[in-house]
This record gives structure tokens, C-alpha cells and sequence, in this order.
């Protein structure tokens, strides 16, 4: 195996305050909702709806809008508003589980749907000299799930699809796209959200039982 290909956003880096936020502001509002009730349906949504490279309260605003139905909770102006400044640049954290990827005598890189700023955040929070190759869709003007911004990753690392094994969390933008160009690919589910998922992992120390 040649490379490690990782994604970045809720599979290196998550915004841990993320969840709070919501709930106190659901709460605030009247609404009793469990936080394991509003991360499935959270990542459900995120499957349906494409987060564009650089976020927009215009996008939020929708966004929010469906997860609302999606909790059975009718959107209001003054909800939405509430919900956007609450949770409008929260910091991003690495996950405590990046240690492990540390220890792997293999190169890394990350592909991701993320503007131009992704290599400087992910060595402030995971470290320098961590990963080879930064493949980001702003500057490639590929998204995920084209195909085309996987044979271009590809093509960046010199690899061919067997030689890489990439770790996502999204079944639709991550790990169906990966398999169509025969590249091994290993779900990330911290949640718990896909039991039963096929080549599913837990945690990231989990990655060397495939290498």
C-alpha cells in the first residue's frame, strides 16, 4: 500500500461545540431533543444536501430549514436566526483518534471538498509534516462525488486506485465514489450512524488491521 488518503471535515476535524449549541438553542425554544436523535439526523441530511467549499448564512438557513422538519419542528425566521448566529464559526478541533494516524509508517494525504485555507488549519491542529499532499476542491475546482476529482487525486499522488486506501465519512460523497474507481475505502463511524456498514471503522487506531 502507498498512500493513506483521508477526508477532512468530520473525519480529521469536527466542531465539537456544534452540538451543544443547537440543542441549547432548541431548548431555549421549547424543544426537547436528544443529542443522539439530532447527530443521526444531522448526518442524514449531510448526505442529501452538498456543503458548498465556502459556507453562507444563505446556505445555513436551508440547511437548518430541513434539519428542523427533519426533527419535526416548523422553521420560523426568528428559529433560523437564533440557530445561525449560534453556531456561526465555531472552532474546528482535530478528533482525539488523529494520534493514531501519526504512528502509521505510510504517506498521507487528504482529499477534501474545502477551501484554500485547509492545509494551514489541519498543521495547526494535527501537525506539520503529516501529510504529503493536501488535494482541495477550491483550488482544483473538482467536487466530490465527481469521479473526476478522485482520478485527479490519483494522478497528484502518482497512485494507482490499489495502491491507496481512503477513510470518509460520507457513504455518498466518500466511499461510493472511491469504490467506482476501485480504490479500497473504509467508512469512518464514530457515531455509531451505519452499524452495518461494510469495511466500517470505529476509530482510527482501527486502520491498521487493514494495512
Amino acid at each position: 500500500m502507498k498512500y493513506l488518503l483521508f477526508d477532512a471535515a468530520n473525519t480529521l476535524i469536527y466542531k465539537p461545540n456544534l452540538w451543544e449549541r443547537i440543542l441549547k438553542v432548541l431548548q431555549d425554544n421549547g424543544y426537547k431533543i436528544n443529542e443522539t436523535e439530532l447527530k443521526l439526523r444531522h448526518k442524514l441530511l449531510s448526505e442529501i444536501i452538498n456543503f458548498p467549499d465556502t459556507t453562507s448564512r444563505g446556505f445555513y438557513e436551508e440547511f437548518n430549514s430541513e434539519l428542523l422538519m427533519a426533527l419535526g419542528i416548523i422553521p420560523n425566521e426568528n428559529l433560523l436566526k437564533e440557530l445561525f448566529e449560534a453556531c456561526s464559526y465555531l472552532p474546528w478541533q482535530a478528533f482525539d483518534d488523529c494520534e493514531e494516524i501519526k504512528k502509521l509508517d505510510i504517506k498521507k494525504a487528504v482529499v477534501s471538498n474545502f477551501n484554500s485555507s485547509l492545509q494551514e488549519k489541519l498543521e495547526g491542529l494535527i501537525g506539520e509534516n503529516i501529510f504529503d499532499e493536501y488535494i482541495v476542491s477550491e483550488k482544483e475546482n473538482l467536487r466530490k462525488p465527481s469521479l473526476e476529482f478522485y482520478t485527479r487525486a490519483l494522478e497528484k499522488l502518482n497512485a494507482e486506485a490499489g495502491e491507496i486506501i481512503y477513510i470518509g465519512d460520507s457513504l455518498k460523497l466518500d466511499i461510493i465514489p472511491a469504490k467506482k474507481l476501485g480504490i479500497k475505502a473504509l467508512l469512518i463511524d464514530r457515531d455509531d450512524i451505519y452499524p452495518s456498514a461494510k469495511d466500517r471503522i470505529t476509530n482510527f487506531s482501527e486502520i491498521k488491521n487493514y494495512l
